[in-house]
């Protein structure tokens, strides 16, 4: 930005203003000389700033300018953490009248989130309470309830990602929803949408830190409160988040279908504000579409379709192939090669033995088809794992009625009771046959009612035959 030059007969000094008006450009003058001196001398630099703080004769704008630059100076460039929070308190000391609302809230926000950040390298956990508490302390005295909530959800953002639970608990978000501006009187529709906003922020904090810490009666309290929030205009990340840790509750029931539309939804929400979290809850969707044992491809939709070809996605892509033609060897191996993939994340890793046992299952369905008697042995060696699995595998199929047979324990074999299915099978077509018969002799009486005449209805029983 140019440095402005006045020259001295340009002022008019008849009313009294022109000293101020000179006074206010020498400010600014000498504030872009010193910014321009931070990146060769920041040293230098800083006692410019410090110098303009202390000349200017009201707290105004160049000194409130001048501060923050100082602790941006101290905090990041020359690692001073100490000195750049007693700057900044001196900066907080200008938000009560000196500067605007805006102003100070866009300075706070932004020193808070390289503070928290760890731009300026490792920072003390004491020097980071000392900065968030000096700023709730400067925005009680100033009234600022909406700039104090968020620097609360500042504060407890910066403790989840650090995992720090204990002080995340201490923060006491849970009670926020009380402190909330508006939270007394119904307010306006606007007042009670930001109310929605922060409330929806707070539980996408809570849910994490519940989800962390497998605080799973918690969790499920706090998903279902959010989904009572309609007045929010949330952001997508936060929605995101919300439906992610939504899924992965539904998954620990095994609630398949339930977990897919939760995970479908947070990828959607991910993808619209630009997460790279939305790779992630994709491979979790596809694994809640291969546990429920969905013959749909996730990879249709609008939303997933352009992620088909991308690589990180390329091994799930693969697996879906080989589960809906039923290749557990494929599958198996796609597994095996993959491991950065399925068993970096823990979450994907606990549900590999669902996932294997669910291929085995549609696997072992389809190799026992053309048989009418098995060895147990001959069944785990085309499936490569210990008789008791396949044996354990094949009660659930019994219990479900999946397959009609029945284990003998003594030969080791699976008997396929062949008879039974064609009995069943010409039963089902005799009961269709009959509903069939029934709908249209229904029909017949309806329309002759309609007409007012016509023989008297009579009772159909249906086909006889012995059993």
């Amino acid at each position: 930005m140019p440095i402005i030059w006045k020259r001295q007969e340009d002022f008019n000094y008849s009313d009294g203003s022109g000293n101020a008006e000179q006074d206010d450009d020498d400010f600014e003058n000498r504030y872009y000389i010193a910014k321009g001196k931070k990146g060769d001398d920041p040293e230098a630099a800083l006692k410019d700033f410090r110098s303009i703080a202390q000349d200017e004769p009201e707290k105004g704008t160049w000194g409130f300018k001048s501060l923050k630059q100082s602790t941006k100076l101290l905090f990041l460039v020359l690692k001073r953490p100490k000195d750049a929070l007693e700057t900044y308190k001196s900066l907080l000391t200008y938000t009560k009248a000196a500067v605007t609302r805006n102003e100070s809230e866009k300075a706070i926000n932004g020193i808070l989130d390289y503070v928290g950040g760890g731009k300026g390298g490792a920072v003390e956990v004491e020097v980071l309470e000392n900065f968030y508490e000096a700023t709730r302390n400067a925005l009680k005295d100033a009234r600022n309830e909406r700039l104090s909530t968020k620097t609360n959800l500042k504060l407890a953002k910066l403790w989840l990602d650090r995992g720090e639970y204990a002080r995340l608990k201490k923060a006491r978000i849970s009670h926020m929803d009380r402190q909330l501006p508006g939270s007394e009187s119904p307010g306006g529709d606007e007042d009670q949408a930001a109310k929605g906003t922060l409330l929806q922020e707070i539980y996408a904090l809570e849910i994490q830190m519940y989800n962390e810490t497998k605080n799973y009666k918690k969790l499920k309290e706090i998903y279902y409160a959010s989904g009572q929030v309609t007045s929010a205009i949330s952001h997508p990340r936060v929605v995101g988040v919300i439906k992610e840790c939504g899924g992965k509750m539904w998954m620990r029931e095994k609630q398949w279908q339930r977990a897919s539309e939760d995970f479908f939804s947070s990828f959607h929400n991910y993808d619209e504000a630009g997460s790279s979290q939305r790779i992630q809850v994709l491979k979790y969707l596809v694994l809640a579409y291969l546990l429920m044992g969905s013959e749909i491809d996730p990879f249709d939709s609008q939303e997933t379709k352009p992620y088909k070809n991308d690589p990180q996605i390329k091994a799930v892509t693969d697996l879906v192939g080989a589960y809906q033609r039923k290749e557990v060897h494929e599958a198996e191996k796609i597994l095996r090669e993959n491991q950065s993939t399925f068993m970096d994340d823990p979450f994907i890793k606990s549900y590999i033995g669902d996932l294997l046992r669910a291929l085995r299952t549609q696997y072992l369905i389809t190799l026992i088809k053309p048989y009418t008697r098995l060895d147990m042995s001959f069944l785990a060696r085309q499936l490569n794992i210990g008789k008791p699995e396949v044996e354990e595998i094949l009660i659930g199929l019994i219990l479900e009625g999946k397959v009609e047979g029945r284990i003998d324990q003594v030969t080791e074999r699976l008997e396929l009771d062949r008879h039974q299915i064609l009995e069943k099978r010409r039963y089902q077509a005799l009961d269709q046959w009959t509903a069939t018969l029934e709908s249209i002799h229904a029909a017949v009486v309806n329309k002759t009612a309609s007409r007012g005449g016509g023989p008297e209805p009579f009772e159909f029983d249906g086909p006889r035959w012995r059993e």
